[in-house]
C-alpha cells in the first residue's frame, strides 16, 4: 500500500510539473510573441465573428483586499507588458489590475480575417471582464488605447467607475484636417516592411520628444519580434486593419457624452496624427498637436482633470515613470 501510495504521489508531481511546464511555455511564448511578461498570462477563450479566438490577460492581485479594480489598454505598437511599471505602481497602491491584449495584437489570436472596430474590441473586453466576475473598474488607456478605453467608457457607463486616457488617439479628425483615406492594401504593405530602424526613428521623434534611451530598445525589439515572427504576416494585416480602425473611427465628437470623473494625460511634446506620413505637405502642420489639444478636449468633457507633461512626448509612462506616476496616483487618490 505504501508503494502504491508512493508511486501515486510521483505520477502526480509529473503531472504537475507538466502542468507548470505548459503553462510556462505559454506564458513565454504564444500566438506569435515570444516575450516573457511581468506576470503569468491568462486566456479568455471565445468566439467572436464566428471565429475561436483567445484573449491573453494578466490579472494581478495585491497584497490583502484590494481597494478596487483598473483595467489597462494597450496602444497599437505596444502590448499589455510595455504597462510593467504602472503594473507595480498600481498593485503597490491596493489595487487589482487586469491587462488584456486585444485580439490581434502580442499574445492574443492574430485572424486572417476580422473586422475591426472600437465597439467590437470594447465588446471582447467586457465580456472578458464579466467573465472574471468584474462588473466595476477604472478603464486606462494610452495611445490607441486611450481611444478603445473611451468607446468602453460610453458602451458600459454604469460598469466604468472612473476613466483615464493617455495621450490617446482620436481627439481630432484627421480626414476633415485633409489626410486623403489610404486603403488597408497599402498599409500592409508598409507594415510589411517593418524595421527596427523604422520602429526606433518613429518612436524617437513621437512618444519620446526626440530623445532616446537604451531601455526603449526593449519594447522595440518586442515588436519587431512579432512582425519577424511565425505570425508576422498575420500581425502585419491586423495592424494594417487597425490602422484603418483609428483613422476612420475618431472619438473628438462624442467625448462630450462622457459621464464619469476622467483624466486626460499628455505630453506636449507629442505630436501622433495617423496619416500624418501620407498627408499632403501643406496638411502635415496641422496635425498632432497635442499642446493644444489636451486643453480643447478636456474642456469639453464634462468632469474632466487635464494633466500635461512638459518636455515629454506620446509615452509618458515610459519616458518618466516618476512624474507620470506621482500625478495619476495623485487623481486617483
Amino acid at each position: 500500500m505504501k508503494a502504491l501510495f508512493a508511486h501515486l504521489l510521483v505520477l502526480i508531481g509529473l503531472v504537475a510539473l507538466a502542468r507548470a511546464q505548459f503553462a510556462e511555455k505559454r506564458t513565454d511564448s504564444e500566438n506569435g510573441l515570444d516575450f516573457v511578461y511581468p506576470f503569468p498570462v491568462e486566456n479568455y477563450q471565445f468566439t467572436s465573428q464566428l471565429k475561436k479566438l483567445e484573449m491573453a490577460y494578466m490579472d494581478v492581485w495585491p497584497e490583502g483586499e484590494p481597494v478596487g479594480n483598473i483595467v489597462l489598454f494597450h496602444g497599437k505598437n505596444f502590448c499589455g507588458c510595455t504597462w510593467n511599471a504602472t503594473i507595480d505602481v498600481l498593485l503597490a497602491d491596493g489595487y487589482r489590475v487586469i491587462v488584456p491584449d486585444q485580439v490581434g495584437f502580442c499574445k492574443s489570436t492574430k485572424p486572417t480575417d476580422y473586422q475591426f472596430t472600437f465597439m467590437q474590441l470594447a465588446l471582447n473586453t467586457n465580456n472578458l471582464l464579466l467573465s472574471l466576475n468584474v462588473t466595476n473598474a477604472t478603464i486606462m488607456g494610452h495611445s490607441m488605447g486611450g481611444m478603445l478605453a473611451a468607446r468602453y467608457s460610453l458602451m458600459f457607463p454604469s460598469q466604468t467607475n472612473r476613466l483615464v486616457m493617455v495621450d490617446p488617439l482620436g481627439l481630432e479628425n484627421w480626414f476633415a484636417l485633409g489626410v486623403p483615406y489610404q486603403s488597408i492594401d497599402v498599409s500592409y504593405l508598409t507594415e510589411l516592411n517593418t524595421t527596427y530602424e523604422s520602429i526606433q526613428s518613429y518612436q524617437q521623434a513621437t512618444y519620446y520628444g526626440g530623445t532616446w534611451n537604451a531601455s526603449y530598445d526593449v519594447w522595440v525589439n518586442m515588436l519587431l519580434s512579432i512582425y519577424k515572427g511565425s505570425l508576422g504576416t498575420h500581425f502585419a494585416y491586423n495592424m494594417a486593419s487597425t490602422t484603418d480602425m483609428i483613422f476612420t473611427q475618431p472619438i473628438i465628437y462624442e467625448l462630450p457624452s462622457l459621464k464619469m470623473p476622467s483624466l486626460l494625460m499628455v505630453g506636449d511634446l507629442d505630436n501622433t496624427a495617423i496619416g500624418k506620413a501620407w498627408a499632403p505637405a501643406s496638411v502635415k502642420p496641422l496635425l498632432g498637436h497635442y499642446e493644444i489639444l489636451g486643453k480643447e478636449v478636456s474642456a469639453k468633457i464634462p468632469n474632466c482633470t487635464l494633466v500635461e507633461f512638459p518636455g515629454l512626448g506620446h509615452a509618458p509612462q515610459i519616458q518618466a515613470p516618476g512624474k507620470f506616476h506621482a500625478a495619476l496616483l495623485g487623481w486617483l487618490n
